[in-house]
């Protein structure tokens, strides 16, 4: 790949994850309810989903969802399923989500393995994303060019990108942390609304 090339596919990475997302919602709600540090676990976590869909994707799974209904009919409505779970429980959450009048006492306690988890399971449950990569990425794909070099290329370009725009918005969530502690439970509605709106806008979405 050129220099020329792979610019192209930075700059369309970037645009592609400010395009607002669950796994950025998540981010961003963990990064209120738990602060900076533990939410880099589920940056993580979804940086891992979002390589294995890159590589997925460039393994030939998203063409096989887009030439059969039935595998994207049952992913699309397991990722769907995931996303309304989350949403609920997010919406169900107590209203105050950091207790800034006690500092020192900082977020509540954070649980790593089960937030990696969760930004893993957010990026991979959604099939679009699956085949919107098998798509996207042949644009740039060089042929003769290994699995392996390619996949390094393409996933680590935008799992970087990912990442750093993630920890942004995990950084922005402290700093709005007062306004949110006083409404606190209209962001949790707010932010599981989102979740469960984007749930059911998947169960509509077609190959």
């Amino acid at each position: 790949m050129t220099l020329e090339l792979w610019l192209i596919y930075l700059m369309a990475a970037i645009g592609l994850s400010l395009t607002p997302g669950p796994n950025g919602l998540l981010s961003l709600t963990h990064g209120v309810c738990y602060g900076f540090r533990p939410t880099i676990c589920t940056v993580l976590g979804g940086a891992l989903g979002f390589f294995v869909l890159i590589a997925a994707s460039l393994a030939g799974m998203g063409a096989l969802l887009a030439a059969s209904e039935r595998a994207f009919t049952i992913a699309k409505w397991i990722g769907a399923a995931y996303l309304v779970y989350l949403g609920l429980r997010i919406g169900r959450s107590p209203a105050s989500v950091l207790d800034v009048a006690r500092p020192d006492d900082g977020p509540r306690r954070a649980r790593p393995l089960w937030m990696f988890n969760q930004g893993f399971l957010v990026a991979v449950s959604n099939p679009k994303a699956l085949i919107f990569f098998a798509a996207f990425l042949p644009q740039f794909m060089v042929p003769g060019v290994s699995f392996p070099v390619q996949l390094a290329l393409f996933g680590g370009t935008f799992v970087i990108v990912e990442i750093v725009y993630e920890l942004l918005l995990a950084v922005m969530a402290q700093r709005i942390a007062p306004w949110l502690t006083r409404h606190g439970r209209w962001f949790n509605r707010l932010a599981g609304a989102t979740f469960v709106g984007i749930g059911a806008a998947l169960t509509t979405a077609s190959r």
